[in-house]
């Protein structure tokens, strides 16, 4: 296993859209291993191959506690979402010590296959569904902070880009 590069945000790639997995096999099984590993060492909750620049559809989420229940998705596709809507503080691998809150639906339904090529579909509220949300919004080529105002996106930017030189 290895700890992937994490793009950051404004990065162009970061909008690219991930193209399908068209086969699980050992690429695939080792780029999730690298992801989770990736995930773990940063630390965060979630992970789309898109913030490592592999643009495809594979996302890693582990939202316990423990960091012991990794979840796997690939090629996720959210089926339904539920009426209501929940505001939640999101922060992103992808553009760090940024946190905003995001307006998004309160349940999803997503389905997907797992890393033994099984489809399965999860229903999830709370914390996990905002994750769900986050992670394929990255596979379609979205960033967290697209959902704020111009200038939190200015400011946002501007942070990063001051960030950058003085770690240079």
């Amino acid at each position: 296993m290895a700890v992937l590069r994490i793009l950051r945000y404004p990065d162009e790639r970061l909008h690219k859209v991930a193209r399908p997995v068209e086969r699980i096999d050992e690429r695939i099984r080792q780029l999730v291993a690298d992801m989770a590993e990736t995930m773990y060492d940063a630390p965060g909750i979630g992970l789309a191959a898109t913030q490592v620049d592999v643009h495809e559809r594979v996302v890693v989420i582990d939202v316990s506690e423990d960091r012991s229940k990794l979840q796997v998705f690939i090629n996720p596709e959210i089926l339904a979402s539920g009426e209501g809507l929940q505001r939640y503080e999101e922060g992103c691998l992808s553009v760090p010590g940024i946190y905003e809150e995001v307006e998004r639906p309160d349940r999803v339904t997503v389905r997907a296959l797992g890393l033994d090529g099984e489809p399965f579909t999860l229903e999830a509220e709370g914390l996990l569904a905002v994750c769900i949300q986050h992670e394929i919004d990255h596979l379609n080529g979205r960033v967290f902070v697209q959902y704020l105002s111009r200038l939190k996106q200015g400011r946002i930017r501007s942070r990063l880009q001051k960030q950058d030189r003085e770690t240079a």
